[in-house]
């Protein structure tokens, strides 16, 4: 289900050069979203597993690129990525959540890294 009240996507576009996907909403909002940050924070059981302690951090993804999106209902996209990920359904909720909250989701994802010993190159 989705809320009713819930800003309503407007435009999803892909850039030219594939590294990034543009969400805008009916309220205003735009938000530039790098390949790279949608595949690390994709909502997918690979990454976010079953529960809090399955969740994977993933390295090595600085220069994925999005390959497609494609609609899941009237609710959400599945993002195919180059590395051949696309489990992950990206709802518009999710979305504007990645957007909204960029600076935790990416510090935490960085910080994430730097304690296991893992990077964003390899």
């Amino acid at each position: 289900m989705t809320d009713e009240t819930a800003p309503w996507p407007t435009e999803l576009r892909v850039s030219k050069d594939r590294d990034s996907l543009t969400v805008a909403f009916d309220n205003g909002e735009r938000h530039a979203l790098s390949a790279e940050y949608l595949r690390v924070c994709s909502p997918s059981a690979e990454v976010k597993g079953h529960a809090p302690s399955e969740k994977r951090t993933v390295p090595g993804k600085r220069r994925v690129e999005i390959l497609k999106i494609e609609p899941v209902g009237n609710y959400a996209v599945k993002i195919h990525f180059d590395d051949l990920h696309n489990s992950g359904i990206f709802t518009w909720t999710y979305l504007r959540e990645l957007g909204n909250e960029r600076d935790r989701h990416w510090g935490g994802y960085l910080k994430e890294l730097e304690e296991k010993g893992l990077s964003r190159d390899r």
